[in-house]
């Protein structure tokens, strides 16, 4: 080999571990036919494989009488929700027939449940986690927190990581319930954790950014979330993303361990309770302020901005091109990705402070006058 193309071979060579953590670095998509769990990944990206049709239509509605402020998931053709009945049902993903319904607590608030190993995961608001047979309903183990859980559950490998507002972050055995450990923090551990490469990350009504390694619970870091968090962290590469009650959405370095930049509208100053949906080029958040933030990831400088009727706390999902997401104006909204053009509206009526969950072409949402929507 001459010199010339030695030195082709070593560049190339040289240059393929950078691309390798170049495609590491973009956000984890679900899989284009299942959103197991809140945020559709571990890493709470919000970010779809699937494929939804240029045009949506409702396909059907279910029915569940009271408010429903769980987010669905969706497994093998079934979808997961939990109601204000205080009970998780499973719905047919084709035509929102019931399968079954568990009867949990007296309410499910915001939990919403983790599907994995032909369980469902989920938490209610008397502090109890449920595990439940995904086929038939039928209660496998309950896990007694200390006060009310509004947290999401995840999974990780033989564990379910879920907080609760007695400020502890548990991990709980998949398979029995067992306490494996519990992380106490100083406040409420409101938002679901993210989870990359063993690592949970969560920031804190405590105004913390927790790191916390799965297999023994051990803390590995807790730096300044600069003010109180009720969202959840999204994930991509080294880099995480909230928004706060101090009307700021953050950008922190995971090996910095440190807030890279803040972004905060010039006008309207409302906290931000919805987590953010990620792509390549936009963090894509709603705000108390009724907006939906579209903001670029490595300035925290908006793309764009629209303006809802009401406030956004239901928590934006993205498919292709697209953005879909719910607002308390009774509206469900799906916005051009590039430009935040409306391409259409469905007005249910009742606040959508649930988030969608995008499989198999089709996307599903709750509202607070107790129904799921299914569009197709």
């Amino acid at each position: 080999m001459n010199r010339r193309g030695f030195l082709t071979s070593l560049l190339a060579t040289l240059a393929l571990p950078v691309a390798v953590r170049a495609q590491r670095a973009g956000p984890a998509a679900a899989p284009a036919d299942r959103w197991p769990q809140f945020r559709g990944t571990p890493s709470l990206t919000g970010l779809s494989s699937s494929s939804v049709p240029a045009t949506l239509k409702r396909a059907w509605i279910w029915e569940g009488g009271e408010s429903i402020d769980s987010s669905p998931a969706i497994v093998d053709g079934v979808v997961f929700v939990g109601t204000g009945t205080g009970e998780l049902v499973a719905l047919a993903l084709a035509d929102g027939a019931l399968k079954w319904r568990y009867k949990a607590g007296e309410s499910i608030g915001e939990s919403s449940p983790a599907v994995a190993g032909g369980r469902a995961f989920i938490g209610d608001l008397e502090g109890t986690v449920h595990a439940v047979d995904g086929q038939t309903g039928k209660g496998l183990w309950t896990f007694k927190t200390r006060s009310e859980i509004k947290s999401s559950p995840i999974v990780a490998g033989e564990m379910v990581l879920i907080g609760s507002y007695d400020g502890g972050l548990y991990a709980l055995d998949a398979s029995d319930g067992k306490e494996r450990w519990t992380l106490k923090t100083e406040n409420y551990v409101h938002g679901t954790p993210s989870l990359v490469e063993g690592v949970a990350y969560f920031a804190g009504c405590d105004e913390k950014f927790h790191a916390v390694r799965v297999r023994d619970g051990r803390e590995l870091f807790a730096a300044s979330a600069t003010a109180y968090t009720g969202a959840s962290v999204a994930i991509a590469g080294d880099a995480a993303y909230f928004g706060t009650f101090d009307n700021q959405v953050i950008g922190f370095d995971l090996k910095k361990r440190r807030v890279v930049w803040r972004y905060e509208h010039p006008d309207r100053k409302f906290p931000f309770y919805s987590s953010a949906a990620l792509t390549e080029r936009s963090v894509v958040v709603g705000g108390r302020d009724r907006m939906l933030h579209a903001l670029d990831p490595a300035t925290g400088k908006a793309r764009w901005t629209y303006m809802t009727r009401a406030r956004i706390d239901s928590s934006p999902a993205v498919a292709g091109d697209r953005v879909f997401v719910g607002s308390s104006d009774g509206r469900f909204y799906m916005l051009d990705l590039a430009s935040g053009k409306v391409l259409s509206e469905y007005e249910d009526g009742s606040a959508l402070t649930s988030s969608p969950a995008i499989a198999s072409g089709r996307v599903a949402i709750a509202s607070t006058g107790g129904r799921v929507i299914c569009f197709a």
